[in-house]
C-alpha cells in the first residue's frame, strides 16, 4: 500500500512543495492499486475513449517530462505529447494501453525520483530555457505549483475512473 503524507519534514517553502508533489503523485499511484490488468486499460466513460487508469498516469508521466526538462531544461522534447496532432492531440494516453500498468506506475515513480533530486539542485527564482508561445517566462516555483495542480485535477479523473470500473473509492 502507498504511503502518503502532505505533511513536510520541515516548513521551508521548497520542502512544502516538494512534499505536496510527492503527495499527488503518491496518491496517483495509490489510485492504481489493486486494479486488473484489463481493468487498467478499460475506459468507463463512454465520451472519453482515453480516459483509462493506463492512460492517466502515462499523461502524467509525459506531462512532468514537458515541464521539467523541456520547458524547465530547454531540453528537445522527444516524448509523445511532442507527436500530438489536431486529430491525435493526447497520443500519450492512447498509446498507453499498449504497456502493462506497473511498468507505467514503475517509469513513473523512477522519474518522479529523478526530477526530485534534478529540481533540487536549482533556486525555485531559476527562470526556466523555454518561454511560453506568447514568450511568457516561468520560474521553477511556478512548474512545482504546475505540476501539482495538474496532477492534483488528474487523480479526480483516477478517482472517477476506479469508482466506474470496480467500485473502489478513497485512497
Amino acid at each position: 500500500m502507498t504511503r502518503r503524507t502532505d505533511t513536510p519534514p520541515s516548513w521551508d517553502e521548497r520542502m512544502q512543495l516538494a512534499t505536496f508533489l510527492d503527495y499527488a503523485r503518491d496518491t496517483a499511484r495509490a489510485k492504481c492499486e489493486g486494479v486488473s490488468e484489463e481493468d487498467a486499460r478499460r475506459a468507463p466513460l463512454p465520451t472519453s475513449p482515453l480516459m483509462t487508469l493506463c492512460g492517466l498516469i502515462n499523461h502524467l508521466r509525459w506531462v512532468e517530462h514537458y515541464w521539467i526538462q523541456v520547458v524547465f531544461l530547454g531540453e528537445e522534447d522527444a516524448g509523445p505529447i511532442a507527436a500530438a496532432t489536431e486529430d491525435d492531440p493526447d497520443p500519450e494516453m492512447r498509446t498507453a494501453v499498449d504497456f502493462p500498468l506497473a511498468q507505467l506506475l514503475a517509469e513513473y515513480e523512477a522519474q518522479s525520483a529523478r526530477y526530485r533530486t534534478l529540481i533540487a539542485d536549482h533556486d525555485l527564482d531559476a527562470t526556466a530555457k523555454r518561454p511560453f508561445r506568447n514568450g511568457t517566462q516561468v520560474n521553477l516555483r511556478w512548474v512545482i505549483h504546475h505540476l501539482i495542480e495538474e496532477t492534483s485535477r488528474h487523480n479526480g479523473h483516477l478517482d472517477i475512473v476506479r469508482e466506474l470500473l470496480d467500485g473502489q473509492t478513497g485512497s
